[in-house]
């Protein structure tokens, strides 16, 4: 099996699936919660690249200790597209819940400002008539490294079957600007946060190890461990996988042995 995509494919495959997706819905176009990050950055481009910047609205979103080097890519990813933005301060929203963060409630502030930015995403979306746009890739899906009803919220996802590798491939293809690029990875939900050192694991061993064991079914430890990945590295990641399963899924509902509701019912006349 191929472990790479063809970025050229890849994009036309991708700009299709939103040019069809925004067609069949009938909405005016995407919102996208734009953080400055490169996942935001490729699904916005590739947005762009499909349907016109006219049809892309930004929405910035951040929190008072946000990175001022995040927000000034983003409004550069902004200008050089050509698109529409609105800048939105949460800290008054989170500072009314928490009064105070620190070392006690980084995770629990973390994951309020993730759902609180997806809440203004789709009020916007809603008065704009439009879909929100996900930024969510294969690799923090797998590892369940996003935050339930928050970032992993939306309407439809252009990148989510790219890993972050992959992620970084085609938004140099696409033109993201280097400053987007070479950053280091963060949802940027506290200070100094960076993906990398939270997970504990490099991206690139994370998304090699994905592939052979997610898409080509390596289960043996010893082969893994054969082909130059450690045990810690394997087990940490097989962790994530295993413990965030609930987030790739709809939540469980109790069974009454009623028929699955479907997609879409047709009457006959």
């Amino acid at each position: 099996m191929k472990k790479t995509v063809e970025p050229q494919q890849a994009i036309t495959t991708l700009k299709r699936f939103l040019t069809g997706k925004l067609l069949q819905s009938g909405m005016d176009g995407y919102v996208v919660g734009l953080s400055g990050g490169i996942d935001s950055a490729l699904s916005t481009t590739l947005a762009v690249e499909a349907v016109g910047a006219q049809k892309v609205l930004a929405v910035l979103m951040p929190y008072k200790t946000s990175s001022k080097a995040s927000v000034d890519d983003a409004l550069e990813l902004v200008n050089r597209l050509g698109i529409e933005h609105q800048q939105v301060d949460i800290s008054p929203m989170i500072d009314a819940y928490y009064g105070a963060i620190d070392e006690s409630n980084y995770f629990r502030a973390g994951n309020k400002m993730a759902r609180e930015r997806m809440s203004i995403v789709f009020d916007v979306a809603h008065q704009k008539d439009r879909l929100v746009l996900g930024t969510g890739n294969r690799t923090e899906i797998s590892l369940g490294y996003t935050t339930w009803y928050g970032d992993s919220a939306c309407s439809l996802n252009p990148i989510g079957q790219l890993y972050k590798t992959e992620v970084r491939m085609l938004a140099r293809e696409l033109g993201v600007p280097d400053s987007i690029i070479n950053k280091a990875p963060s949802a940027d939900l506290w200070q100094d946060q960076t993906d990398e050192a939270e997970i504990g694991v490099t991206y690139e061993m994370i998304d090699s190890l994905l592939e052979r064991i997610v898409d080509e079914g390596e289960t043996s430890m010893s082969a893994l461990e054969n082909e130059g990945f450690s045990s810690t590295d394997i087990s940490r990641v097989l962790s994530l996988v295993n413990r965030n399963a609930f987030k790739r899924r709809l939540p469980d509902v109790a069974p009454l042995g009623r028929a699955e509701i479907p997609d879409n019912i047709k009457i006959q006349q």
